[in-house]
């Protein structure tokens, strides 16, 4: 199968100003955070990228995505229902389409600037023709942040998983009893990364729960579909950096000058701050 659609969530409210801020990427010319996104879906070889919105997020966004507006339409989220309903929302824009699914108030940087994460996630994707989850191994002290799977080792080689449970932001406890995959260093556990391939068949699974009070999440459909059909986990080569999380957009920005061809630079001027932050006062 061949991946060419993506769909983008940005309809979070309070958090507008993220997919807008200026970062600096790898060769060193500031872009907004939504451009670095969409810049690397249409690297990887997609060609359409739905992103969802909040009423008036479009006008916003536009001058952000102005290089890349032939690929781009806007799908509107009216009302805060959840991430779920905010995927449910791209069903008409997808199709009968399989799509690549990225969260946007997430930066994700590879560890190999050749390979970026979504299009390691699309090969595995298209090699596998099925489902498949980017994860991430992360300690226990971090998992009450994610959704966390539970499955089996089916390619060492590949870094590749067959899910068997998804928990959304499971208590170490849990994880412990329900969550524990092989080959893992202990007190780690396999949480999303941030990106799915998907196929239509999570719009069904969506749909199917609708009604449920509280909002639509994703994280159940994403279980059922493990239960139903084969589903992988993937372990991206990269990381992924949370925008709205203290100082992530700074993180973020350390992320992608250290990964650029100017770390060098960046790095003694950050051990020149170092050494001027802990000078004593005087």
């Amino acid at each position: 199968m061949k991946i060419r659609t993506a769909v983008l969530t940005s309809a979070k409210r309070g958090h507008t100003h993220l997919p807008l801020q200026t970062m600096i990427d790898r060769e060193g010319f500031p872009q907004a955070t939504l451009a670095l996104q969409l810049k690397e879906l249409v690297d990887a070889g997609i060609e359409r990228v739905g992103i969802v919105v909040a009423p008036g997020q479009a006008e916003l966004y536009g001058e952000a995505v102005a290089a890349a507006t032939d690929c781009v339409t806007f799908i509107e989220q009216t009302e805060p229902r959840g991430f779920g309903d905010a995927v449910l929302r791209a069903k008409g824009f997808v199709g009968d389409a399989p799509f690549v699914l990225s969260v946007g108030d997430h930066l994700f940087v590879s560890d190999d600037p050749a390979h970026p994460c979504v299009a390691q996630l699309i090969a595995v994707a298209e090699r596998e023709r099925a489902p498949v989850a980017s994860v991430q191994s992360t300690h226990e002290s971090e998992i009450g942040l994610y959704g966390t799977i539970g499955g089996v080792l089916e390619d060492r080689d590949r870094a590749l998983f067959r899910i068997r449970k998804i928990v959304e932001k499971p208590t170490p406890t849990q994880a412990e009893l329900e969550l524990l995959v092989p080959g893992l260093r202990s007190g780690h556990y396999l949480c999303f990364f941030g990106m799915h391939v998907l196929t239509p068949r999570i719009f069904e699974l969506l749909e199917a729960d609708a009604g449920a009070e509280g909002g639509l999440a994703l994280t159940p459909a994403l279980h059922r579909l493990a239960e139903t059909e084969t589903f992988y986990a993937f372990e991206i080569a990269g990381h992924r950096y949370n925008l709205e999380e203290r100082h992530g957009l700074l993180m973020a920005q350390l992320a992608l000058a250290l990964a650029s061809p100017h770390r060098d630079e960046v790095l003694t001027r950050i051990v020149r701050l170092l050494a001027h932050t802990q000078s004593p006062a005087r």
